[in-house]
């Protein structure tokens, strides 16, 4: 079984992976529209959870949720729009910086004893930043920058949720997590359907499969691996998804990255996978 659990948390990274490739295809309709979609789609799937009375979704601290759910709700949007903006090599790489920003948050904030070899790799990291950035045109009009700092708001907003949501773990199970993550993106982003009459048929159907690959079979797989593996197994699996992605992106769209992006990006993502192997072991 254990077996059968690697390969569920490889095939959720993989698809995970295939994200940009799915939101670059969706070029008719618009980022709230996409975030529509990717929110909805899996809520739709899980809303038995939410009128549930045998285990209700409304309990324990349930405003702390709904906070999570907002900050994950400007995260969706700053995440597609990364896609949207630059290149996915860009976009997953710098996304894939939130450990840091966890981090970040859990020592500022939340007192957790800061450690010199930690340290060290939250400087790395910044200087992958500096070094990915440092090649770019700072200018709100270009593309890359727009996408590039989108994917960092986005890393920064996920750290958050990632920090909110588990501190709850103990009175909500992972569904109803689900749940919570896409709940306040459904409403929020119902105001961009008014334009779907502009959108082609086919990317309402990629849409539909894009909510329905990310926000389900993702998790589902995940959290099925996540039972019979440890976190820090599960987590340093799910950094395949930053190789998907690029593989994708080269292979189907012809995107290549920068000597910067593939100097600052292995600073970003060597860094961020140490922090959360770390983070993980305290967990196991």
């Amino acid at each position: 079984m254990q077996k059968k659990a690697v390969y569920s948390v490889i095939v959720a990274a993989v698809i995970a992976g295939s994200s940009g490739i799915l939101i670059k295809e969706m070029s008719s309709m618009s980022v709230g529209a996409i975030a529509w979609f990717r929110a909805t789609v899996p809520l739709l799937f899980l809303s038995p959870i939410i009128f549930s009375k045998a285990n209700p979704l409304f309990k324990g601290n349930f405003k702390k949720m709904l906070l999570a759910s907002a900050i994950n709700a400007v995260r969706i949007y700053f995440y597609l729009m990364a896609f949207v903006f630059t290149s996915i090599g860009n976009a997953v790489i710098l996304f894939y910086s939130y450990p840091i920003f966890v981090y970040i948050v859990e020592m500022s904030y939340l007192k957790v004893p800061v450690k010199k070899e930690q340290i060290g790799l939250v400087l790395s990291a910044f200087v992958g930043l500096i070094i990915t950035y440092s090649d770019k045109t700072f200018e709100f009009e270009n593309s890359d920058f727009i996408g590039i700092t989108a994917a960092i708001i986005a890393a920064i907003g996920y750290s958050l949720t990632v920090i909110l949501f588990k501190s709850e773990t103990e009175n909500y199970n992972n569904q109803q997590i689900i749940v919570f993550q896409n709940l306040i993106s459904a409403l929020v982003f119902i105001p961009f359907l008014f334009f779907l009459s502009e959108v082609k048929p086919e990317h309402l159907v990629i849409g539909i499969g894009y909510g329905f690959l990310i926000g389900i079979v993702v998790f589902k797989l995940f959290f099925f691996g996540l039972t019979y593996l440890s976190a820090t197994t599960s987590s340093s699996l799910m950094y395949l998804e930053v190789v998907s992605a690029v593989l994708l992106g080269f292979f189907l769209l012809d995107e290549n990255l920068s000597g910067n992006t593939i100097i600052g990006g292995s600073l970003i993502i060597i860094s961020s996978y140490c922090i959360a192997k770390k983070s993980n072991k305290k967990i196991n």
